[in-house]
């Protein structure tokens, strides 16, 4: 298989996905989607960009599997547990609003999605709340829909779930088999599950808390600074702006917008 040596030469196949319907992926970093696609050539059998580019050309359903592995889906339930305890003690602010809108952008397979359900629940306020949860694979969106996990992932998800102050026993919150948890139905009956891309579309809504944790850091200078007035601009005053670890609002151009909350989690309460 005949690797590319220079990250552009993955331009024509990125610029085939747009021109076929798919997400636009020319404005995020292109070391590391050349990693992935890499990858990707070689779970499909191919040898090259080229043989890449046709397939996905004539074949909807590899357009598809492409989209999906060449978007990153690294997420766990309470993933940065702190992030989650720092986010709680913001409830009783949450309460003084009769109903409130959270937007996890980037959702990926929907462990952030669930927890934050049961977050807002065990805080009285999930039933006044609805979450949009997007992302641009549908894929990824399929899974996050259905809720079901590996069983075999539970013993670390139940230990984010108790260091980010979990109130009662994570286990409360699905059913198991031999091989997978699903999660409870009543946790997403205040959920939407839709497709958005990040890079491209417009905002939909103004929301009182938006997650978009570890999802720029893949992007380029210009494609971060679009997403940054985009979630500016999709939150209200006051709302709260949650980001990865290796994010920041810093050198966004909205940095004066926004008061850190919890600046080591990456929590931010936006003031203008």
């Amino acid at each position: 298989m005949r690797l590319a040596p220079d990250p552009t030469e993955l331009l024509p196949v990125i610029t085939a996905i747009a021109e076929h319907g798919g997400p636009d992926f020319r404005g995020y970093a292109l070391t590391s989607l050349r990693r992935r696609m890499v990858r990707h050539l070689m779970l499909e059998r191919l040898d090259s960009l080229e043989a890449l580019r046709a397939q996905i050309e004539a074949n909807s359903a590899a357009r598809a599997r492409l989209v999906a592995a060449i978007t990153v889906h690294v997420t766990a339930m309470f993933r940065d547990p702190g992030f989650f305890r720092a986010f709680r003690a913001e409830s009783d602010r949450l309460r003084t609003y009769p109903y409130l809108r959270f937007w996890v952008a980037g959702c990926s397979t929907g462990e952030e999605v669930y927890s934050l359900a049961i977050l807002l629940e065990e805080e009285g306020l999930y039933q006044r709340s609805r979450i949009y949860a997007t992302d641009l694979s549908p894929i990824a969106l399929e899974r996050a829909r259905a809720g079901v996990y590996p069983l075999a992932a539970m013993q670390d998800y139940t230990r984010n779930y108790q260091r980010a102050a979990g109130t009662r026993a994570f286990a409360e919150y699905y059913t198991a088999d031999n091989e997978n948890v699903l999660f409870r139905p009543a946790l997403r009956e205040n959920v939407v599950f839709a497709g958005h891309n990040l890079a491209g579309d417009a905002s939909f809504n103004e929301f009182h808390a938006i997650f978009c944790r570890n999802v720029m850091i893949y992007f380029n200078r210009e494609l971060q600074s679009r997403v940054h007035r985009l979630l500016h601009d999709s939150l209200t005053t006051w709302g709260y702006l949650g980001l990865g670890r290796s994010e920041t609002v810093r050198f966004s151009g909205f940095e004066n917008d926004y008061e850190a909350v919890a600046s080591k989690e990456r929590l931010f309460r936006k003031i203008a």
